[in-house]
């Protein structure tokens, strides 16, 4: 390399072979030697991540160069070999007496490190000089002995060099690393300074107090040219890095790749720091112990602390059992029993509706109760008096927990939609049950203190009243309709007319009732089974806020019944699952919710639109996003901003940066951290329970144009103010439709 080259042509050498040979044109660094005899030696300064910086820095690395010179023969091919170690003793000595130097393991290993470059660069500098020609291809005749370096070669080693340079299985290795070193793709611009004495000079120029700079702060600066430009791959994978390192720990960039590493999609090797130069280590960067094998006395206490625990599960499942096994009579009296078997509760899992009672009685939820004997809440018993509660729907959007989540650290009930929580027992009321309140000074519910989300319920029982009359006058007729929907000013919504009919004759029309309804891997990018309750059916009956059961099953009818066997869409559309990126996942678990997403955009290897219906805890909106041009359609019925959802955005922008950054895509430095964001104008709805069904409406038009790119001002063929109630109903005719072809309630 260049530096041994300079190194070569001003060698210097310890005090046995202080004697000068002019004729061979070898210099020694006489100030050195002068020094060392009068008992003068050299500070030399390290930087926070023990790196050799300073004044003396450039003198200590060139002398060393000169002792691997003259105490390591060229013939030794590994610097490993233990038979080099008196000789790596000796080169540590000779500098302990020129320069003052702790006599540590970590300085010794950093300096010995440092000699091993030094043959390396010699043994290169050696090979490139006499044994190839000018166009870099090794000669064919017998190379003459260097006379001018015979202080550090002897002919024997030279002869054997000659021979071992060309070995067949050398040459191929040397064609190797000098076509991958020929035209680097981001090449370093700053000689022999080094990343260490860079980083010195930065924080010297700037006056900064920082002690480090961060690895790929450095990489940028050491790619910058005399006339300060910046190569816009240069700045891209910068940008890259800075977007990574707001999603990425610590602790995550030190167990698996840097941040640097990840940008530029190239493995980390173990024991060093891209971006750092020598020394510096991950150990020495991250500030963190390393990691070592357990003793044998720790694998042991481990093994015993596990068999206690496997030892108490067995016995808590046993206790479980027992249970299980009790008479009624017993469940009535027994405490744990009264935890998890509750008789007032049907066995298994049940629609409910889930009411608080301070500061007002309320209802601010639906969901279903889980009312099965042993059943934990985030693998610890349920407080007494509770049952285990699955959140579907919120109603009051301002309503705390009862026992706020302690693992998640959720308060709020609209944070924990999709999520278990606790509920008290005599605030959960099955859906056939008519709900009353506790005794208590209050005689009754004021409308005033209502909430909002609950005052709706009036509206909904009388479209449940109306629903019956009309169910009634099916009752007695089981075939069942196959027009098609008549037109407008004629319209009888028929399907739900004969669904509700089905439900009503079937065991669906008791509480407690499923039906399970199974999820394709294409469709979201996993296998799964959606659960339809008694409830979900009757939100579409009574036109009330839909949960994420009615939404999947409608993403279920859209690809049976456009995408399957029509390669075409099915390659052009895909879906992005509502139950693992939603809005109390994405507080809680974000990294989960990236991943997901992440990996969903890498199934993709032509544009795709993914279609994402977004609950953020009590409103479904529609995100159209299509990874590949890093667009995002918002639609939004309610006619808000994406600002207004700040921690979606943010999940967007990350996981679309960190599929850049996968597939090794490259930018214009312009949007390398710009993400195309785009408002569609779309139909807005009028009140505050359409918003599921608009979704719905948004997914048919989209897939139905067969277009990935979306019009600022919606498509021409469905452009409206709002959707009618007609519009609407039709959809509901659709997924009723879909219901009874799959035969999913008989």
């Amino acid at each position: 390399m260049a530096s041994d080259q300079e190194n070569s042509q001003d060698a210097n050498a310890p005090d046995d072979t202080s004697e000068k040979e002019t004729t061979r044109g070898i210099t020694i660094m006489k100030s050195i030697i002068r020094d060392r005899d009068k008992a003068v030696t050299y500070n030399v300064n390290w930087n926070a991540d023990n790196q050799l910086i300073g004044s003396n820095a450039a003198k200590l690395a060139s002398y060393i160069g000169t002792l691997v010179r003259m105490h390591i023969p060229i013939t030794a091919t590994r610097w490993s070999n233990k038979e080099l170690g008196s000789a790596k003793d000796k080169i540590w000595t000779e500098i302990l007496r020129s320069f003052n130097i702790e006599d540590t393991t970590i300085r010794k290993k950093y300096i010995l490190q440092l000699a091993g470059k030094r043959h390396r660069g010699w043994r290169t500098f050696l090979t490139n000089k006499y044994l190839k020609d000018k166009e870099k291809n090794f000669v064919e005749y017998d190379p003459e002995y260097p006379v001018k370096y015979a202080i550090f070669i002897t002919e024997e080693e030279w002869v054997a060099f000659v021979a071992q340079r060309r070995d067949e299985n050398f040459k191929k290795v040397s064609a190797t690393n000098r076509e991958r070193a020929s035209n680097p793709t981001y090449a370093y611009k700053k000689g022999r300074l080094g990343y260490a004495r860079l980083e010195e000079k930065i924080l010297d120029e700037t006056k900064s107090d920082a002690t480090s700079l961060p690895p790929h702060v450095l990489w940028k600066e050491a790619r910058v040219g005399k006339d300060g430009t910046v190569r816009d791959d240069v700045q891209h994978i910068y940008d890259e890095c800075e977007t990574l390192s707001q999603s990425i720990s610590t602790a995550e960039d030190q167990e698996n790749r840097s941040v640097l590493s990840r940008a530029l999609n190239v493995p980390e090797y173990p024991g060093r720091v891209r971006g750092k130069g020598h020394g510096c280590t991950p150990t020495s960067l991250y500030k963190n112990p390393r990691r070592r094998n357990p003793s044998n006395q720790e694998v042991m206490e481990t093994l015993q602390a596990l068999q206690a625990q496997v030892l108490q599960l067995q016995k808590d499942n046993e206790r479980y059992r027992c249970m299980e096994k009790c008479s009624s009579q017993l469940k009535e009296t027994s405490e744990k029993a009264s935890i998890n078997c509750q008789n007032k509760f049907p066995e298994g899992i049940s629609s409910c509706q889930l009411y608080l009672s301070s500061p007002t009685y309320r209802l601010v939820g639906k969901g279903k109760v889980h009312n099965t004997s042993g059943d934990l809440l985030h693998h610890r018993p349920l407080p007494d008096g509770h049952l285990k509660v699955s959140v579907d729907v919120v109603l009051d959007k301002d309503a705390l927990l009862p026992i706020p989540d302690i693992v998640s650290e959720t308060t709020f009930l609209r944070d924990a939609i999709g999520s278990f929580v606790a509920w008290p027992l005599d605030l959960i009321f099955i859906d056939d049950e008519t709900p009353t309140k506790p005794a208590s000074k209050y005689k009754g519910i004021l409308r005033h203190n209502e909430s909002v989300a609950s005052q709706k319920e009036v509206f909904a029982q009388g479209s449940q009243q109306l629903s019956q009359k009309i169910g009634s006058r099916q009752k007695n007729k089981r075939d069942l309709p196959v027009t098609s929907l008549p037109k407008k000013g004629a319209f009888v919504p028929r399907y739900q007319i004969s669904l509700e009919t089905l439900v009503d004759s079937s065991d669906m029309a008791t509480a407690g009732a499923i039906r399970l309804l199974d999820m394709e891997e294409d469709i979201f990018g996993y296998s799964c089974t959606e659960t339809i309750g008694k409830e979900d059916l009757e939100h579409i009956f009574r036109h009330q806020e839909l949960g994420v059961g009615v939404i999947h099953t409608y993403i279920r009818f859209l690809y049976d019944n456009f995408m399957r066997g029509n390669d075409q869409l099915s390659n052009r559309f895909r879906f992005v699952s509502s139950s693992l990126v939603n809005k109390a996942l994405i507080c809680r678990e974000p990294d989960s919710c990236r991943e997901y997403l992440v990996k969903r955009f890498m199934a993709s290897s032509t544009n795709n639109l993914y279609l994402w219906p977004y609950n953020s805890g009590c409103h479904w909106l529609l995100l159209a996003i299509d990874p590949l041009k890093e667009v995002v359609y918002f639609l939004n019925s309610i006619d808000g901003e994406w600002t207004n959802y700040p921690d979606m955005k943010q999940l967007v922008d990350t996981s679309i940066k960190v599929f850049r950054s996968q597939r090794q895509a490259r930018v214009p430095r312009t949007k390398s951290s710009n993400i195309t964001w785009i408002k569609v104008q779309c139909p807005l709805q009028r009140n505050g329970i359409d918003c599921g069904y608009f979704v719905m409406r948004f997914m048919r038009e989209i897939i139905n144009m067969n277009q990935i790119e979306i019009p600022i001002t919606y498509f021409d063929e469905y452009k409206c103010a709002h959707y009618t109630r007609l519009q609407l109903e039709q959809i509901k005719e659709e997924l009723c439709q879909y219901f009874i072809e799959k035969r999913l309630i008989i």
